[in-house]
C-alpha cells in the first residue's frame, strides 16, 4: 500500500463506491486510468471495471476485461473471485462449458455457497437435453448437472438409455429435492455489493407447455369502498383493466388455452403483498399482473424471479422496473422507448438536426421531456430551446426562447421576434389536452416552421375541432392507439357493450391485449418465455398495436399516428 499514491488511492475508493451505487461509468471512467498505470491497484481496478460492465449487461466488455485481468495477473490473490465473475458472466451467455470450466478453478471454501446458487440458478434453463448430457460427460463430478440432467430426463424423456442414465445418476447423486425458497423480505442470503447478484431460482419449475396457466390479478380494486350503483370511480381504471383481462381469457379458451384468474385487492400495502406472496399456494401462479404501487411491486418483482414467475406492469412506464429483472416485462413502451422512436421520425423529416422541446407542468410531462432531450444530445442535435410551458396560446408563445437550453423565461410583455425560425421539429409533451391547441397556435405566433411532434394526451379529440389536426406537420405520439375502423376492434367493442352496456375504455382494450398476448406466449413457448425470437405478437386481432419483446423486456411498439383523408393513420 505504501507504493500507492494517495490520489491513486482516493479515485480507486471512489470508483468502489460508484459500482456499489449503481454509478458504472463513472466507475469505469476512474478505474480505467488506474489500469492503464498498471500499478498495484491495477488488478483490482479491472476486477471492478469487469463488475460495472457486467452489471450494465454488457458482457462482451465485462469477458474482455476479466480475461485481461486474469492473464495479465496470473498470482492475483483474488483469483478465485475473478473466475467466479468470469462464470457469471458466460452463464448469462448461454457459455455453460467455459463457466463450469472457471468455477472448477475455484478454491476458495468461502465461495462454495456462491458457486452453489450460480450453478442452481442457470443449469434449469437448460433445455436440451443433448447439451446437459454433454455438460454431465465433461464434467461427471458436478452434483447440480447430474441433478439438474436426473430432472429433465425424468420431464422429458422416456427413451430406454436416457432412463438407465437417469437411474445411474441417482445411484450417485441421489434425486432432485424440492425447493424450500426463502420468503421474500428475508434478510438472510444477501448478495455481495462486490460479487454479480444471483437470483436463488427454484428447481421445481421449468418452461414446458401444460393445460392450463394461473394467472394473480394483484390491483388496487378496493372493494371495501365499492359501490354497484356508482359508475365513475377514482379507480374505474382497474375494473376495466380485469373486466379485458376476464375477456381474453374467454378467448384464450376458444383457441384451447386455459387460464385460470385469480384476482388479489391489493393497494398500497407492502405488509400485504408479502403476506400473499409467502403463502404457499401462490407459488403455483404462472404470472402475475400488477402490482401498480412501487413497494408492492418491488416486493412481487422479487418473488416472481426468486421463483421463475413471468410478472407484467401493465400501465407503468419506468425502464427501472424491469432493469435487471429478466421475467419482468412493461406492456407500455418505457418513456426511453418512446424518445428513441420520436427521434427515428425526427431524423426523416426535413429542416437539419435543430429542435425545441416545450412540456406542461405534471411530472409525467418532465420526465418524457427530460429522456427525449438526452436522446436528442445523444444524436448530436442542437436543442434551441427546452422549458417548462403553461397558460394560453399567447402565454406559451411569450415563453419560448429559441436560442439555447439554460436561459430564463421571459415575461408575458416580452417582444416577441418577428423573424422566422426555422427548425427540424418541435417536441410538445403535456398531460393537459386543452393544451395541444394552445401550441399550435403558440408557434404560429412565433412564425416557428417545421414539425410539431406532441403526445395524443395534449389534444382533446372530441373537443378539438378536425382542422386542428390539419395544421402544420402534426404528428401525434400515440402509445394506446386504436384503430376505430378495424374490424377485430368493432367485434371487441359489441361484446363489451353486450356483456357491460358501456363502450369499453382504452384501460380494457389495454387489459384484453396483454392477457391475449402472454397466454399465447405461454401456451407456445412455456411459462418462462425463453425464446426471445419469438416474442412478439404474429396474428392481426390484437385491439392496439400489439406487442414485441424480442430486443429487451420494454414493449419496443411505439405508435405515431398523423391525420390523413379523415382518420388517424399509423405512420410508423
Amino acid at each position: 500500500m505504501a507504493q500507492i499514491a494517495p490520489d491513486v488511492q482516493r479515485r480507486y475508493s471512489t470508483a468502489v463506491k460508484s459500482v456499489q451505487a449503481g454509478d458504472y461509468e463513472r466507475a469505469k471512467a476512474d478505474l480505467n486510468p488506474i489500469i492503464q498505470q498498471r500499478g498495484p491497484l491495477a488488478p483490482y481496478a479491472s476486477y471492478y471495471y469487469a463488475l460495472a460492465a457486467f452489471r450494465q449487461r454488457n458482457f462482451s466488455q465485462a469477458r474482455l476485461s476479466v480475461r485481461q485481468l486474469i492473464e495479465g495477473f496470473p498470482n492475483w490473490r483474488k483469483m478465485d473471485e475473478a473466475n467466479y465473475l468470469l462464470a457469471s458472466i458466460s452463464m448469462e451467455t448461454g457459455q455453460y462449458e467455459d463457466a463450469f470450466a472457471s468455477l472448477q478453478k475455484i478454491g476458495d471454501p468461502a465461495l462454495r455457497s456462491d458457486v452453489a446458487k450460480l450453478e442452481q440458478n442457470f443449469l434449469p434453463r437448460i433445455t436440451d437435453l443433448n447439451r446437459l448430457k454433454q455438460l454431465n460427460k465433461t464434467f461427471p463430478a458436478n452434483r447440480n448437472i447430474g441433478l439438474a440432467l436426473i430432472d429433465l430426463i425424468q420431464r422429458s424423456s422416456s427413451d430406454k438409455d436416457d432412463l438407465e442414465l437417469s437411474d445411474r445418476l441417482t445411484n450417485r447423486f441421489g434425486v432432485p429435492g424440492t425447493a424450500t425458497n426463502q420468503p421474500v423480505g428475508s434478510t438472510t442470503g444477501k448478495p455481495s455489493p462486490d460479487r454479480p447478484d444471483v437470483p436463488m431460482a427454484s428447481p421445481t419449475r421449468n418452461n414446458r407447455q401444460k393445460g392450463y396457466y394461473n394467472v394473480a390479478v394483484m390491483f388496487p380494486f378496493r372493494l371495501d369502498e365499492f359501490d354497484p350503483e356508482k359508475r365513475i370511480r377514482s379507480n374505474q381504471y382497474v375494473y376495466d383493466l380485469y373486466d379485458g383481462i376476464k375477456m381474453a381469457k374467454n378467448k384464450l379458451q376458444e383457441e384451447g388455452i386455459t387460464v385460470n384468474l385469480f384476482a388479489y385487492d391489493l393497494d398500497n400495502d407492502a405488509n400485504k403483498t408479502l403476506e400473499l406472496v409467502n403463502n404457499p399456494a401462490f407459488s403455483q401462479t404462472d404470472l402475475i399482473i400488477g402490482p401498480l404501487y412501487v413497494e408492492p411491486n418491488r416486493i412481487a418483482s422479487a418473488y416472481a424471479n426468486q421463483n421463475n414467475i413471468l410478472l407484467l406492469n401493465p400501465i407503468a412506464t419506468s425502464s427501472e422496473l424491469v432493469a435487471n429483472q429478466p421475467l419482468s416485462f412493461l406492456a407500455q413502451p418505457s418513456v426511453n422507448q418512446q424518445s428513441k422512436k420520436v427521434s427515428e421520425l425526427a431524423r426523416g423529416l426535413p429542416g437539419g438536426r435543430r429542435a425545441a422541446i416545450y412540456f406542461g407542468t405534471s411530472r409525467k410531462d418532465s420526465l418524457l421531456a427530460a429522456a427525449y432531450l438526452s436522446e436528442l444530445k445523444r444524436q448530436n442535435y442542437q436543442v434551441l430551446d427546452y422549458r417548462k410551458v403553461s397558460g394560453n396560446a399567447q402565454m406559451m408563445a411569450d415563453a419560448m426562447q429559441m436560442t439555447g437550453i439554460a436561459t430564463p423565461a421571459k415575461s408575458q410583455s416580452a417582444v416577441i421576434s418577428a423573424t422566422p425560425i426555422t427548425l427540424n421539429h418541435v417536441f410538445f409533451v403535456s398531460s393537459n389536452d386543452s393544451d395541444g391547441a394552445r401550441m399550435l397556435e403558440a408557434l404560429s405566433r412565433r412564425k416557428v416552421s417545421g414539425a410539431l411532434i406532441a403526445t395524443s394526451s395534449a389534444f382533446n379529440f372530441y373537443q378539438n375541432s378536425l382542422s386542428t389536426f390539419n395544421r402544420r406537420g402534426l404528428y401525434l405520439l400515440y402509445p394506446d392507439f386504436i384503430d376505430p375502423t378495424r374490424e377485430p376492434v368493432i367485434e371487441f367493442d359489441e361484446q363489451y357493450v353486450t356483456k357491460r352496456n358501456t363502450i369499453p375504455s382504452v384501460f380494457a382494450s389495454e387489459g384484453y391485449d396483454m392477457m391475449l398476448f402472454f397466454g399465447r406466449q405461454m401456451a407456445k413457448n412455456g411459462a418462462l418465455l425463453r425464446n426471445r425470437d419469438n416474442l412478439r405478437s404474429d396474428t392481426d386481432d390484437y385491439l392496439s398495436s400489439g406487442f414485441d419483446y424480442t430486443q429487451s423486456n420494454e414493449n419496443q411498439i411505439v405508435p405515431i399516428v398523423k391525420y390523413e383523408d379523415g382518420r388517424f393513420v399509423k405512420i410508423n
